[in-house]
């Protein structure tokens, strides 16, 4: 039975309930946490392939003669870059800098681009970008309730789709069919490992879900998604990366195309040129403990120098690891720091980024 507090479900949720799956009120949204068990999701990314659904996450079109140029002016990396069939990694900030959203944008055409959001954020970036839209020559159309998304990822992902994916470069994407239905399929994903993003009309979602089952893949839920995702250091908004952080500090500088102009792009100049007085930082558990989000980051004497944003204990590690913004004067790799769990000091050190590499 659902949760008073949820008013959303996507439409593969029977199915989660048919496999038996945990299902958590996220942000709103009826979703799967997990089916077999975290470490044995996690386990099936990283050594086969995994099916997960994202169909919580929006997606909006902006279209029209003045879309291209609309978009430079908001998202904070080079649209100039993309060729018609290409997608990227962006931001959508505020005027001081802060994080609105981190995003992909894919360029459809011209002036035809879809954006996939933040679940959380949807309401928020449509609001945000009908605000700043010209009076004329663009559309922004919120389209999510027309699509599923469905996440295959894994070393074996193309193994499954058979004539589908294979020639599909990074952050490229194209018009495919799966399973007979007519889908968008994206070279991109948020566990580290090869695999695919899969848009599809939403009352053919199940079919989708149902054809890849069969062929092997195995139902992942959000705990995997997370600690696929800390693995690999990649900030999680709401988390990690915020309104109240900028894209320099949070080490997103590099999708900050900051010789354009954009909506925040003067106070990211600054932010840079003077440096950050804090940064986000990986860093693994020298002792055995967890670190959580909240918990304080201490130099050797005690004094606190940041804070986790995230925090896991590694299944393809075997060791606590997290995310955290620290004084920059502190955030070198290989500096000691301790963290605060629950009244206990237990040390760690920041280390380089990802936390987890393929060849391990």
């Amino acid at each position: 039975m659902l949760r008073a507090s949820v008013t959303r479900t996507t439409p593969l949720h029977a199915r989660h309930v048919a496999l038996g799956a945990r299902l958590i009120d996220f942000g709103g949204w009826d979703m799967p946490v997990s089916y077999a068990g975290i470490a044995v999701e996690h386990a099936a990314v990283r050594e086969r392939a995994g099916i997960f659904d994202v169909s919580h996450m929006g997606q909006v079109e902006i279209d029209g003669p003045g879309a291209h140029a609309y978009l430079q002016s908001v998202l904070s990396n080079d649209l100039d870059r993309l060729a018609a069939g290409e997608a990227q990694y962006t931001l959508l900030t505020t005027a001081g800098g802060g994080i609105v959203d981190d995003l992909i944008a894919y360029r459809r055409g011209d002036d035809a681009y879809l954006l996939v959001v933040n679940a959380a954020n949807r309401e928020t970036d449509v609001a945000h970008l009908k605000a700043r839209r010209p009076a004329a020559g663009v559309r922004v159309t919120d389209v999510s309730d027309a699509h599923g998304m469905i996440a295959v990822q894994g070393q074996n992902a193309d193994d499954l789709l058979t004539g589908v994916a294979a020639d599909i470069a990074p952050f490229a994407f194209a018009e495919r069919a799966v399973a007979g239905v007519r889908c968008l399929v994206a070279r991109t994903g948020y566990t580290g490992e090869r695999g695919v993003e899969i848009i599809c009309p939403a009352g053919a979602t199940g079919t989708v879900w149902d054809a890849l089952l069969v062929a092997g893949a195995e139902p992942c839920g959000l705990g995997a998604r997370d600690t696929l995702r800390l693995e690999v250091c990649y900030p999680l908004h709401g988390n990690d990366i915020s309104t109240e952080t900028d894209a320099v500090a949070a080490g997103l500088g590099w999708v900050c195309a900051l010789g354009k102009e954009f909506t925040g792009v003067e106070a990211l100049r600054r932010i840079k040129e003077q440096g950050p007085t804090e940064r986000l930082v990986a860093f693994r558990m020298t002792e055995r403990a967890i670190p959580r989000g909240g918990m304080a980051i201490e130099d050797a004497a005690g004094a606190v120098i940041g804070r986790v944003t995230s925090g896991t204990l590694s299944p393809t590690l075997d060791e606590g690891i997290g995310l955290g913004y620290v004084a920059a004067a502190h955030a070198a790799p290989g500096t000691g720091i301790v963290i605060d769990i629950r009244g206990r000091r237990r040390g760690a050190a920041i280390d380089r980024k990802p936390l987890y590499k393929k060849e391990q």
